[in-house]
């Protein structure tokens, strides 16, 4: 029996998890959850307020990710979910007793990633805790075999490039 895929998109704010697993969504047909919608008040408000999360933070957000994981395997669903998981041990909570689960890293530089923040508009996280992202970044080990994307092309060849990964 074959178990349909959940893809993890992951990196700092600002690579591009949203748009890329919108467009990797659309393309496969497959259900879509930005992470961000998933977090708790409290954390969305500590962030805006410019205050990075804690691991005790994020640890609710990361149930309720695995929560939505569970539901589309127990549909039989594949998916699509952003979410940061910038460290090893938030990847492997999510991975644990999920072998559907697939981490896709879209990767770029803190000068690359910085420019784009200064464009984006109408989101709550604020550019000045890019620094922290970095900071908790641990990128995928070999052990992971994440798919790494570089997001230097358009969102959409970033996209196409992780569905040829896949296949």
């Amino acid at each position: 029996m074959t178990v349909a895929p959940i893809l993890v998109v992951m990196g700092v704010s600002g690579a591009g998890k949203t748009t890329v697993g919108e467009l990797i969504a659309e393309r496969l047909d497959w259900p879509f959850v930005d992470g961000d919608d998933l977090q708790p008040k409290a954390n969305i408000d500590k962030m805006r307020s410019g205050v990075p999360l804690t691991d005790a933070d994020r640890a609710p957000w990361l149930a309720a990710i695995g929560d939505w994981i569970d539901a589309r395997a127990k549909a039989g669903q594949p998916g699509v979910v952003a979410c940061s998981a910038l460290k090893r041990a938030y990847r492997d909570s999510l991975r644990k007793g999920r072998p559907q689960v697939r981490i896709v890293y879209l990767r770029g530089s803190q000068t690359e990633i910085a420019e784009r923040l200064a464009h984006r508009a109408g989101h709550f996280w604020p550019a000045k805790l890019l620094a922290s992202q970095f900071a908790d970044l641990e990128p995928p080990s070999a052990d992971e075999h994440a798919i790494v994307v570089d997001i230097g092309e358009a969102s959409e060849a970033v996209a196409k490039a992780v569905i040829e990964r896949l296949s």
